[in-house]
């Protein structure tokens, strides 16, 4: 492969984010203003839902699978279809998956706003995730291909914040809307936003093509890979209903081997694979994707559990939850640019260990939260968790994408958003058999200590791994304000050790991932980007 790619026999145009502006079209500071508007919709759904999860449990009387299909659905299906969606970028075009992907984006929004069963926000959820898929990789490729260099980290600097920024506006927005209207108008918020994206791609956004992109499509490729993905994860998920030892399980995570073996097989063999192998070749770029991975399940894992905590435990309503996680987000909005000027200057290997050290004992604090902790220490972990991620979405995004050639700027976008959600389905599900084992081990013990004369009940454990107590608990034949305080105590005092233990875990991920930082460097084909295409 060529480390860069020549769209015509013309000189190369001047740095386009120092130029002129000759129009709007193609203006990469606009060209960036109007993606990360696009992207705010996704980062700030991914949020809003979060704090929405309580609410909708309740409302349609789901069960922890259910909520954990609303996230792992969509994770899923953004971790089966992006890298597919970042191939479709490079075959048809950036600007038009990117507007494909808000307009169905934004509609699925709505839908999922007007389901009245757990069954069709699930669906609806997959559907998101799918033009999701279509939506994130052409961002990335959109910005690799209009900014050079020098300036690309301070582009997905700024990229990152404005992703810090809807997260931390999310559960504050999401808790106003679940609070005062309901857990419904938490989706259909980015009806208006999507129109907003859309009016602005439209107005805004250039197509960018290299000139050898791919011309077909590897159908088995897709089929293998999308096959693959879907066994790992399915297997991981039902873990917690199946148990590990269950032959179910390990016959979907082996059928998850045998298909990335096959896929990696069949990637040699074809004309134009959908993964050209060769890519990864680049120590760098194979550690950026192993590092997001990593990264995701340590966060979005652990994060799962966090509104549960606020609300359940501490009793706070969803508006109280989402500030005391301002903390975090609002870290990422300031370190985030900032990260972007030191990666530029000093490399990305430095910043992303430091980074991830910083998760890993964030990790590891919050791992000590119980039922009496203050809103200091909380606020302490937080923020130190949202400082230590920044360096990572910025950095890794760029040992991904700098180090893949212009005309796979797609695919490589595709493979940095899909090693992120993989990391997150694969961290929530995981974590949340950690955490159900954990309350299944212990809710009996706290039961019995307690000194409750009558059976533990299995309801009861259900609610447990929400941090819920039962409303209608209190009114029950024969309850006492005694009894009530003590079933309440073993609910909350169970779930904290089950947090806890998921929060230990993820901080050992977290320090394996600081690890595989060490081996990532700043990106050796960035250059191919801007400074050689025709803009």
């Amino acid at each position: 492969m060529t480390s860069q790619t020549t769209i015509d026999k013309a000189p190369p145009p001047q740095d386009p984010a120092s130029a002129p502006a000759k129009g709007l079209r193609g203006h990469p500071w606009l060209t960036l203003f109007s993606v990360a508007i696009g992207v705010m919709m996704v980062a700030l759904d991914g949020t809003i839902v979060a704090i929405a999860n309580p609410a909708i449990q309740k409302d349609l009387g789901a069960s922890l699978a259910d909520v954990q299909w609303i996230t792992n659905g969509y994770l899923l299906a953004l971790a089966v279809a992006l890298i597919t969606a970042g191939k479709l970028g490079d075959r048809f075009g950036h600007r038009q998956t990117f507007l494909i992907g808000i307009a169905g984006f934004a509609l699925a929004s709505g839908a999922i706003g007007l389901s009245s069963s757990v069954t069709l926000v699930i669906v609806f959820r997959v559907l998101q995730g799918v033009f999701g898929a279509l939506l994130m990789p052409a961002a990335l490729g959109l910005l690799r291909a209009t900014f050079p260099a020098e300036k690309l980290n301070m582009a997905i600097g700024i990229w990152g914040m404005v992703i810090g920024a809807s997260t931390a506006a999310g559960p504050i927005v999401g808790g106003l809307l679940v609070e005062h209207v309901s857990w419904q108008s938490v989706f259909f918020i980015n009806v208006p936003v999507g129109v907003i994206a859309l009016i602005l791609g439209l107005v805004i956004l250039k197509d960018h093509r290299a000139a050898n992109a791919p011309k077909s499509f590897d159908i088995l490729g897709i089929l293998l890979l999308s096959g693959a993905m879907f066994s790992l994860i399915w297997g991981i998920i039902k873990a917690g209903e199946w148990t590990w030892g269950d032959g179910r399980t390990w016959a979907w995570l082996g059928a998850a081997v045998l298909l990335f073996l096959f896929f990696a097989i069949w990637e040699t063999k074809v004309k134009e694979p959908l993964v050209p192998l060769a890519m990864f070749r680049s120590v760098a770029l194979s550690a950026g994707v192993v590092l997001m991975v990593l990264m995701a399940f340590a966060f979005m894992g652990g994060l799962f559990f966090v509104t549960f905590y606020l609300q359940g435990v501490h009793g706070m309503s969803p508006v109280e939850s989402g500030l005391h996680l301002l903390p975090l987000t609002a870290m990422m909005i300031v370190s985030s640019p900032v990260a972007g000027l030191l990666i530029t200057k000093f490399g990305p290997r430095v910043p992303l260990v430091g980074g991830m050290v910083a998760t890993a004992v964030a990790c590891f604090g919050m791992s000590t939260l119980s039922s009496g902790t203050g809103t200091l220490t909380m606020s302490v972990w937080f923020a130190l968790l949202g400082l230590g991620l920044a360096p990572v979405m910025v950095g890794a995004t760029e040992v991904i994408v700098g180090n893949a050639p212009l005309e796979l700027s797609g695919v490589a976008g595709g493979l940095q958003q899909a090693a992120m959600q993989v990391g997150g389905a694969l961290g929530t599900a995981v974590l949340g058999a950690v955490m159900s084992s954990r309350v299944s081990a212990e809710f009996a013990g706290n039961w019995k200590d307690a000194g409750i004369p009558m059976p533990p009940d299995p309801k009861l454990e259900e609610a447990a791994e929400f941090a819920a107590v039962p409303p209608q608990l209190a009114d029950a034949p024969g309850m006492t304000p005694d009894m009530f305080d003590k079933i309440t105590g073993v609910i909350h005092d169970t779930f904290v050790s089950g947090m806890g233990f998921a929060f230990t875990v993820a901080g050992g991920v977290a320090v394996v991932a600081a690890l595989v930082a060490t081996q990532t460097k700043r990106g050796e084909n960035a250059e191919a980007g801007a400074g050689t295409a025709h803009i």
